[in-house]
């Protein structure tokens, strides 16, 4: 996602770039095969080299762009045409996945320019650099924790912004990503029989995480956990917030054929942290 003035200023680009095509002239003064890093630049105008950064972007050379880019904040670090790159810089590294670069050239704009227009941008994009590395469940989730500071940041910081409310939703899956790692580790847990860690895990998830996607599973897993070890109250209030709250899942139909199947209901009992809960947000009894 590019933001509003990085957007005109890249479509001015595309235009330019297919002008100057049908020209023949698509290289302009610093020919047309992508940056030669060796180059000298000093002699070229910043917006002459800004310009051959954005070509470089509309003919899909992020890597190229970045660097003409970057050239401009090196020789011209205090002109407007600085600014303007650097904030492009961050959209290219990120473009070319180069996400360690994309978050510094983003942290440089918000340390310079934290009033600007672009800055909420640039916390986006900087947000953008972590979330866009939560891949599969099994990895370490310090990135998912990263992304979810940063995007609270774009939300908090910036909440009239166009990138707001991208944010919120972008922070939403993330949470809910840390929810499914916990759920792999309670699964596993649960298949080799470790009960009490399986249990430490799905509790995680039903008290921190009750808004996401996977609290209901992990009741019904509770309901599993409890059973075997015997817990029959634990057992038995797990579904009973199951059926409060989740009852067209094909979780709490699970719960059900397993707790009938053994002759008990799905009924908060005893004074467990379960049947607390239950209490609590669904009989509304905080005393």
């Amino acid at each position: 996602m590019v933001g509003t003035k990085a957007a005109v200023r890249l479509a001015g680009a595309i235009l330019l770039a297919a002008t100057l095509t049908a020209c023949g002239n698509a290289g302009g003064l610093f020919g047309n095969r992508g940056a030669d890093k060796s180059q000298n630049l000093e002699g070229f105008t910043p917006e002459q080299i800004y310009t051959r950064g954005e070509y470089e972007l509309a003919q899909n050379r992020p890597a190229d762009a970045a660097w003409y880019f970057s050239e401009v904040e090196r020789l011209y670090p205090y002109s407007d045409w600085a600014k303007r790159s650097l904030i492009m810089q961050a959209f290219a590294f990120h473009s070319d996945k180069e996400y360690e670069e994309s978050r510094a050239a983003a942290q440089r704009y918000i340390d310079f320019y934290p009033t600007d227009e672009d800055a909420a941008y640039a916390q986006y994009l900087l947000a953008l650099s972590y979330y866009d590395q939560i891949d599969e469940v099994g990895r370490d989730q310090g990135l998912t924790f990263q992304a979810l500071q940063a995007l609270r940041t774009v939300i908090e910081v910036y909440p009239d912004s166009e990138y707001a409310t991208s944010a919120v939703l972008k922070f939403d899956l993330a949470f809910d990503h840390l929810a499914g790692k916990e759920m792999e580790i309670g699964r596993y847990y649960l298949r080799q029989d470790h009960y009490t860690a399986a249990i430490n895990r799905f509790r995680v998830v039903v008290e921190d995480f009750q808004t996401t996607s996977h609290t209901a599973e992990a009741l019904y897993r509770l309901v599993e956990a409890y059973l075997a070890l015997g817990l029959v109250d634990e057992a038995q209030s797990a579904g009973a917030i199951l059926g409060y709250n989740y009852q067209s899942s094909e979780w709490y139909d699970a719960a059900y054929n397993l707790l009938t199947s053994r002759g008990l209901e799905l009924k908060s009992r005893g004074n467990n942290w379960l049947s607390t809960i239950y209490r609590q947000t669904i009989k509304g009894q905080w005393l």
